[in-house]
């Protein structure tokens, strides 16, 4: 900078000194042309020349300085206002950093905490002095390190990723947290990664005990019609073992039939316990064309209690394979079937479909029951809305939430007085 103010200083002294003389030159020929050998009139010429110079150079010098000094305070205004609003930028940011609801972690490119706000402190139980210079893979559970690891890849190379994943912190508890990575870009160029984190280890609890509790519910409902459904069969081997005491002969069609019978009540139990048994939610490559079968041997009892017939189709040549938590599913699905039936006066029909469209399995439930308005649809899945009179609304608002973690929707379509379809579509896994 300073080298640079001297080669300018240079440069206006040497231009000075060159249009000096170059003005002394020009001067003293002009004044000889026109004094014309009138030396009073040379004297003058060469007696006021200088002065007419300085005033000339002094014009252009003060314009010269004038320009370059108003050039100087207009870009320390411009820089004054620029750090001005560069400090306002960095305050916004400290302020979104430090007040942010959620914990705000900055990460090296090589995985090293350089910062956190309150609330990260706060979720990790570690001081932020603490926490810098940390390995995230010291906070992050074992079973979550490959996958955040991929997660992390992947961020540096430009792109955001949204998922959960488990810590433990200073006190040793494995916590639950819904994160968010994003890339921190510098002149074009992935310098580092922010991870937003919000604790929903609670929340996910809560929910938990929810569908737990809902799906409770629906095996009390299913017990009575599972109980008419076996006594059925009870009521048939009861019989054929009176006529073989009666006979004392053992026929083997009346064997076959009462095993049949027997394979029926041992299927409808062994689904019960199942569905009842307390499991750990952990997601899998599922058959859906089981799950739904398995479902429909439940809900037949039910169906066929009420006199409703439930037809199923397989429209994919194939079976179908989702990543799931087969009992969450069949909750699912056994509570829209359950909806269908009590939808239905007297007798009639719930179709079910398994389709494949587009990377996607869709399963759809058509029933000819009451059907429902536009307002009611608005409603659906909106806990503690229900449109039966002892009903919690509960059971719809958990069917949302399971498929929501299944990276799924649902849908209604209803007309009164014409049914109600609802679809459920997941996406595909590999086999």
């Amino acid at each position: 900078m300073i080298k640079d103010a001297r080669k300018a200083a240079l440069k206006i002294a040497v231009m000075y000194i060159i249009t000096g003389a170059v003005w002394i030159l020009i001067s003293d020929k002009l004044s000889r042309i026109l004094a014309q050998d009138k030396f009073e009139l040379y004297i003058f010429f060469q007696q006021y020349k200088g002065w007419f110079f300085m005033l000339a150079t002094g014009i252009i010098l003060y314009g010269l300085v004038y320009r370059r000094a108003y050039y100087l305070l207009q870009s320390q205004d411009e820089l004054s206002k620029k750090d001005y609003e560069l400090l306002t930028s960095h305050e916004h940011y400290q302020s979104l950093f430090q007040h942010n609801p959620d914990a705000v972690f900055e990460i090296s490119k090589e995985g090293q905490v350089l910062s956190t706000n309150p609330e990260g402190e706060k979720i990790t139980g570690y001081s932020r002095l603490q926490l810098k210079g940390m390995k995230t893979s010291e906070l992050i559970a074992d079973d979550d390190q490959s996958l955040c690891h991929e997660h992390f890849r992947n961020v540096l190379k430009g792109k955001s990723a949204k998922y959960e994943l488990k810590i433990v912190n200073q006190q040793g508890q494995v916590r639950l947290l819904r994160s968010s990575l994003l890339p921190i870009i510098v002149n074009g160029q992935v310098v580092g990664v922010f991870m937003i984190a919000r604790d929903i280890t609670n929340y996910r609890r809560d929910e938990e005990l929810m569908i737990a509790s809902e799906k409770m519910s629906v095996i009390g409902q299913l017990a009575a019609a599972v109980a008419h459904e076996v006594r059925n069969p009870l009521t048939s081997l009861k019989g054929f073992v009176q006529v073989m005491q009666a006979t004392k002969q053992v026929e083997d069609r009346y064997l076959d039939i009462m095993m049949a019978e027997i394979d029926r009540i041992n299927l409808i139990s062994s689904e019960m316990l199942i569905l009842g048994k307390k499991q750990h939610v952990a997601f899998e490559v599922t058959n859906l064309n089981e799950v739904l079968k398995q479902v429909l041997i439940l809900m037949e009892a039910q169906a066929n209690f009420n006199n409703i017939s439930l037809v199923a189709h397989y429209d994919s040549k194939r079976d179908l394979y989702v990543m799931s938590d087969p009992n969450q599913l069949k909750q699912v699905f056994i509570n829209i079937i359950k909806n269908s039936i009590e939808a239905i006066i007297n007798q009639g029909e719930i179709i079910v479909t398994l389709a494949e469209e587009e990377g996607s399995a869709v399963i759809q439930f058509r029933d000819t029951g009451i059907g429902m308005s536009e307002e009611r649809i608005e409603q659906v899945g909106t806990p503690f809305y229900s449109t039966k009179e002892a009903g919690t609304g509960l059971g719809l608002a958990v069917c949302f939430k399971i498929i929501e973690r299944h990276q799924g929707q649902i849908e209604f379509e209803s007309e009164k007085g014409k049914g109600t379809l609802v679809t459920v579509s997941m996406p595909l896994a590999s086999e």
